[in-house]
């Protein structure tokens, strides 16, 4: 009975948040339908994953709303809202729905806490989660607050100063954003859990370990990010289009970078990487 009643809430709420975010041209038509079986999969297996994709998609669609006419001006690729397609979604999503699969099999459906003793797997496993959702929060709030800030961008490799929208360039802005966006990941994981997962009392206060270390992977996913960026995504400016693009061609002169990933294979890979420093990390603190 709880099973189905966990299943009815993870279906309501995300036909009514899908549905709403597509009004809102936060998602396109198959964002939105990506995004309604990612969002129930997620509340289906724990609240608290659930609560962390939710913190993951609020804070990010609204600030990537914030300035839209100066990004309008920055970024060729620029989306009225923000508007995420099917792909996207799954890039920010996939890996941690493969991840809370794998969890609900190896709890039967039972919320567990983080305790290495009693299951070092699963503590592993949920510590993967929180590292991908503080690395996409970290990553987006890094790009839309550090592309509004009157700090001028750094290429991360080389310290010097380029062009807003370059891929790999850093602001003090953007790397705090990256800290905190984390923090508020593991806010929603530690706050969820508080009501809806029991833990011993040796280990409840322990739990409350995942904020700094939630804030820790939103910094290390951005950087990583940035890494990749800086040199195997390639960067141009089209004298053109006076815009820094991600794509060379005639009119555009190098930045930085390799012509090797895109903007969704960067995000990919860095959710990965940061996903498994977590997972490590989490495994030996819990």
């Amino acid at each position: 009975m709880d099973s189905f009643l966990q299943l009815f809430v993870a279906v309501s709420l995300a036909f009514i948040i899908s549905f709403r975010a597509y009004r809102k041209k936060s998602l396109s038509t198959s964002g939105a339908f990506a995004g309604f079986f990612v969002m129930a999969l997620h509340f289906f297996v724990g609240y608290r994953f659930g609560a962390m994709l939710l913190a993951f998609f609020y804070s990010s669609s609204s600030l990537t709303k914030m300035g839209e006419e100066r990004k309008r001006t920055i970024d060729p690729e620029f989306k009225e809202g923000g508007q995420r397609n099917w792909i996207q979604v799954l890039a920010n999503s996939g890996i941690a729905s493969v991840l809370i699969v794998a969890i609900w099999v190896l709890t039967e459906g039972q919320d567990k806490c983080l305790n290495s003793e009693d299951s070092p797997l699963i503590t592993s496993l949920i510590g993967a989660v929180i590292g991908h959702y503080s690395c996409c929060n970290g990553d987006t709030w890094s790009s839309e607050l550090g592309i509004l800030s009157e700090d001028q961008p750094r290429l991360i490799t080389t310290f010097k100063t380029v062009k807003k929208g370059t891929n790999g360039g850093v602001t003090k802005t953007g790397i705090l954003a990256a800290a905190a966006a984390g923090s508020v990941i593991g806010l929603a994981f530690v706050l969820m859990g508080l009501s809806t997962t029991t833990c011993d009392s040796n280990i409840f206060f322990k739990q409350l370990l995942v904020i700094p270390i939630a804030t820790l992977a939103g910094l290390c996913g951005s950087i990583i990010d940035s890494l990749l960026g800086a040199t195997l995504q390639f960067s141009g400016f089209c004298s053109i289009r006076r815009k820094v693009v991600a794509k060379p061609g005639a009119t555009v002169r190098r930045i930085s970078g390799a012509n090797i990933l895109d903007n969704n294979a960067v995000n990919f890979v860095s959710i990965l990487l940061t996903s498994f420093l977590t997972s490590i990390a989490c495994l030996y603190i819990f």
